[in-house]
């Protein structure tokens, strides 16, 4: 290919973004990427959620000869990207288990002939013989694997399936491979390379911060009343997700908000596929609803408007909870990313990893991991900081938009109180757990503690001082530290790591966080409605939205199908007088112009005829 080829090809690019998709210039790598697929190179790419992953493989669809396969891990949100795409006039089509024989032939013969720029289908099929053989019979353009991090044996989403496409690497050579994830450790994205053969590619590794978020942790004592506070103040009106780790509490949580006035719906793998499916899509097409979910929920929620995501309880990693809370602003609109957990938690995680049939090396990572995250809720330091430094990024300066930036963390010299507990540990054995051992130190008579004898030892009542709640939080500190560690085989029993022998024998001191008797300050309430959007503007901005869900529901779409808030926002303060100005906003191409723009335009002039006439 020679120069003039490749900047034919750029131009080419660059145009279907502006006019195709409505967006005036490339971001973060998405340049790099796509003309790399051009060039017929493999690439793995890293990008933040919300980052336009999508747009790196669509762009090349349209250009290379042949058909996009497209490799997606829920089979229920195919149909919502290939509506999306049809809106934009792009042939796309989805082959999966909820189609009817005679649809799923006829999207068979469309890849044959070659009538289909992109086709979604789920790892499980593509992997089958039967698919490959029609592969092998169809011109293809390239593969897209997203997701690509459920490759990964150590991974919070591992699908076996996906190791097996390594077989496309072998089958198709010359067919160029992207592999595509928002979430990826120096480890995963080893494995993601080892795996899928990608020792060739192209990497390009995006900033994994993500500015909007706003990140708040703290151990609550009432953890659904101080969750209601957090909805009620902050997102009265907004989507969101809340997390559990069982599906009883997911259950129990989803009843509590509904009795509350919210539409609060329950997700997890226990109910009946057609439930999750109906609640999944009220979710994506209507507005204000919160899903309450276990981790079954939100791999690939393409929802922009997912103003909070809260976790009542602790994730079992850093890439989890990357993952689960990068669900909130992908529009790039203020997000909330909100955690309530406890020592219980880490308990209840590590029992559910050492009782799994995971090799013991697989179980020391998960561990680690464990470990990593507890580490993350109780550091004092900038929490966006460290969230990055996992991910191997260094941030330079604090963020200023977290829990510890705003409200700086108190911290005390822990050191007696710390040796207290450590010694009691010992002296009971290290065969206890976290209640046997504070009721020790508090002096708590029971048949118990006297049955062994316990009520005579010398830390029997040395911690009286201090309360039952303040002991569990200076307990899962030394946790977290990594001065103490629960032994799940033991029934959750506390044991002593190599780390408390040189603070049990005062050669050092340790300082911990302080404990917070009071709720902090909540920080400003952010409401549906943008920070840019002043008093005057608010009924421009709900008659656009107004009319953004009465579209959606004619086309059988989600509202931000149709235009995300960014682009209602732009409009709002823009002010656009004609189509072509319109045109100029962020996302809208020659589609949606023709689909929308007309309808839009009017809205916005029959409400400043209305003003105009009232001034």
């Amino acid at each position: 290919m020679n120069s003039s080829d490749i900047e034919k090809i750029k131009s080419t690019a660059l145009q279907l973004l502006q006019e195709k998709f409505g967006f005036q210039n490339f971001r973060l790598n998405q340049q790099d990427v796509i003309f790399s697929l051009l060039e017929g190179q493999d690439v793995l790419t890293l990008m933040p959620t919300g980052g336009g992953k999508s747009l790196c493989y669509q762009i090349p669809a349209l250009i290379r000869a042949g058909t996009a396969i497209v490799v997606s891990p829920l089979i229920a949100l195919m149909q919502d990207q290939v509506n999306a795409l049809h809106l934009l006039n792009i042939n796309a089509a989805f082959l999966n288990s909820t189609q009817e024989l005679s649809v799923s032939r006829e999207v068979e013969r469309q890849l044959l002939n070659g009538q289909l720029d992109l086709l979604y289908v789920a790892p499980e099929r593509l992997v089958t013989e039967r698919f490959l053989s029609l592969l092998d019979q169809a011109s293809l353009a390239l593969f897209a694997i997203d997701e690509a991090h459920c490759v990964s044996q150590w991974g919070h989403d591992f699908r076996p399936e996906y190791q097996q496409l390594k077989t496309l690497a072998e089958r198709y050579p010359s067919v160029p491979r992207i592999a595509l994830t928002a979430t990826a450790d120096s480890r995963t994205r080893k494995e993601i390379i080892q795996q899928l053969d990608l020792h060739q590619a192209n990497v390009f590794i995006n900033s994994f911060d993500r500015p909007n978020i706003y990140y708040e942790m703290a151990e609550h004592i009432n953890a659904r009343h101080k969750l209601w506070q957090f909805i009620e103040q902050r997102h009265p009106e907004n989507a969101g997700i809340v997390y559990c780790l069982s599906r009883k509490k997911v259950e129990s949580t989803a009843v509590w908000l509904a009795n509350k006035g919210r539409t609060a719906l329950p997700y997890h793998a226990g109910l009946p596929s057609e439930v999750r499916e109906q609640h999944q899509q009220r979710f994506l097409h209507e507005e204000g609803v919160i899903i309450v979910a276990t981790i079954a929920f939100g791999m690939g929620i393409d929802k922009p408007d997912v103003r909070f995501v809260a976790h009542l309880n602790l994730p079992k990693s850093i890439e989890a909870y990357y993952q689960e809370t990068g669900r909130a602003g992908r529009d790039g609109l203020p997000a909330d990313a909100w955690m309530s957990y406890g020592l219980q938690d880490v308990i209840m995680l590590r029992q559910m990893m050492m009782q799994s049939d995971a090799s013991e090396m697989h179980k020391r990572v998960v561990q680690q991991k464990l470990e990593a995250m507890l580490g993350l809720t109780e550091i004092m330091s900038c929490r966006r900081q460290s969230l990055l430094e996992y991910f191997d990024e260094a941030r330079n300066e604090p963020c200023g938009h977290c829990d510890n930036c705003i409200t700086t963390p108190e911290s005390w010299n822990a050191t007696r109180d710390a040796q207290k507990a450590l010694s009691c540990v010992y002296r009971t054995g290290q065969r206890f757990g976290v209640n046997y051992v504070i009721d020790v130190l508090i002096g708590k008579k029971n048949d118990r503690i006297c049955q062994f004898g316990h009520d005579q030892l010398s830390t029997y009542g040395i911690g009286s001082e201090i309360s039952q709640t303040e002991w569990r939080v200076i307990i899962r500190q030394l946790i977290a530290l990594g001065y103490l560690t629960v032994d799940a085989d033991a029934y959750g029993a506390l044991k002593l790591t190599d780390n408390a022998r040189p603070l049990l024998k005062g050669e050092m001191e340790l300082s911990l966080r302080k404990i917070a008797r009071n709720q902090k300050p909540a920080i400003a309430p952010k409401k549906r409605v943008p920070q840019e959007i002043s008093t005057e503007d608010l009924p421009l901005w709900e008659a656009l939205r107004k009319l953004r869900i009465s579209l959606a529901k004619q086309q059988g779409v989600p509202p931000y199908v149709i235009f995300h808030d960014a682009t209602l926002k732009q409009m709002v303060i823009e002010r656009p007088a004609n189509l072509n100005e319109m045109a100029e906003l962020h996302g809208i191409g020659d589609s949606k112009l023709k689909l929308y723009g007309q309808s839009f335009l009017q809205e916005i002039q029959n409400l400043d005829g209305e003003i105009s006439g009232i001034s």
